[in-house]
């Protein structure tokens, strides 16, 4: 095989394209790279100090939303524990205002029972008193026909009177 030998006017007109390239390059797309690398680093480090803050805010907001949390919790049972001592307390008022009610009843029913049974006992002592006095006219009435029957009787009355 033959190995190709470069001529120097190739080499010489190869340094020259590659000088006119680079020397292009260096003029027209260097600086606008650079400057578009640098911008892009920029952006970059920029949006990972956003990232970075954003994390922290989160973070806060997260502690923030806990302490809310926790506050919430602690007025929910305050709320929870306040609710229970009134239902306890209005059903103890109740309970009392029932048993006074029916305390209250309760004597007016004696109360009544004992107007009743007084009324009772003053009629059937009026009946009985009425009944007395009718026998005792009728009784009367047979035995004073007699006059020594009326003595007798007047004496057992006095003697009646006198053992009492």
């Amino acid at each position: 095989m033959e190995l190709i030998n470069p001529s120097s006017g190739t080499i010489f007109w190869m340094i020259i394209a590659f000088g006119v390239v680079l020397f292009v390059l260096k003029k027209f797309a260097w600086k606008p790279i650079l400057a578009a690398l640098k911008e892009r680093e920029d952006s970059i480090a920029s949006a990972l100090n956003s990232a970075e803050e954003a994390k922290k805010e989160v973070a806060g907001l997260k502690a923030d939303n806990e302490k809310i949390i926790a506050e919430a919790r602690r007025e929910k049972e305050a709320i929870l524990k306040e609710a229970k001592e009134l239902k306890d307390k209005i059903i103890a008022e109740a309970k009392e205002i029932a048993s006074a009610e029916g305390q209250k009843t309760i004597e007016q029913a004696r109360q009544q029972i004992q107007a009743e049974k007084t009324a009772a006992v003053n009629d059937i002592k009026k009946q009985v008193a009425q009944l007395s006095v009718t026998i005792a006219e009728k009784v009367i009435r047979k035995e004073l026909g007699n006059k020594a029957e009326q003595e007798k009787m007047v004496n057992g009355l006095v003697d009646d009177i006198k053992l009492n």
